[in-house]
């Protein structure tokens, strides 16, 4: 056998024991249940994911929900395409960055509002995702307590799946997740100098 003969023979072994050690785990996993995901890090691309996993639901024919808070006052690609499909709710729960409003009263009542929202979306079974985007702010800024969130969030219906996603996620947040993804931040344009682009930042 030459060197190219072994090299194959090799690679075959190697991918035949990946994949029988991927079978088996394929064939364990059995059980169906709505997840909860949580978004986090100091990278971009947490809603993005999320809108990825939206589109996901919308090609199975099923029903989401989109709670977007903070940010909620921007126009942003995402909402002009989602929200004019059918069976998507696409609601705007703030008025801009804290640094734009620079009222925490106002910032709370928008929070509380689209959190009432939120709750009604997580109550019906016919809604397949719900999506809570800058959820964690919320958290962490103390516009709600996490006392008023996880009992509603254990409540949902049981095939119902909801992704968190924002900074700093707190780690009641991240223990309740079925999956967790943090996202770093390696290199960003903006620091330099370059502005937000159409179709990649909002």
């Amino acid at each position: 056998m030459d060197k190219e003969e072994a090299a194959r023979a090799a690679h075959k072994a190697r991918t035949q024991k990946h994949k029988e050690v991927v079978d088996a785990k394929i064939a364990a996993a059995q059980t169906d249940k709505g997840l909860l995901l949580v978004l986090t890090g100091n990278g971009k691309g947490k809603s993005s994911s999320a809108f990825g996993m939206v589109a996901r639901m919308l090609g199975y024919g099923r029903r989401v929900a989109i709670f977007q808070f903070i940010k909620g006052a921007e126009n942003v690609g995402e909402r002009a395409f989602f929200s004019a499909l059918p069976g998507v709710i696409w609601e705007k729960c703030g008025e801009g960055f804290t640094w734009e409003t620079q009222s925490r009263e106002r910032d709370i009542a928008a929070a509380r509002a689209g959190w009432e929202k939120a709750k009604a979306a997580l109550q019906d079974p016919d809604i397949a995702l719900v999506v809570l985007d800058e959820l964690t702010y919320l958290v962490t800024y103390r516009y709600l307590e996490l006392e008023e969130i996880m009992p509603v969030l254990e409540a949902r219906p049981p095939m119902q799946h909801v992704v968190i996603t924002g900074r700093s996620a707190h780690k009641t947040l991240v223990d309740a997740a079925d999956t967790v993804s943090a996202i770093a931040d390696v290199k960003h344009a903006f620091r330099d100098g370059v502005r937000a682009q159409e179709g990649i930042d909002r």
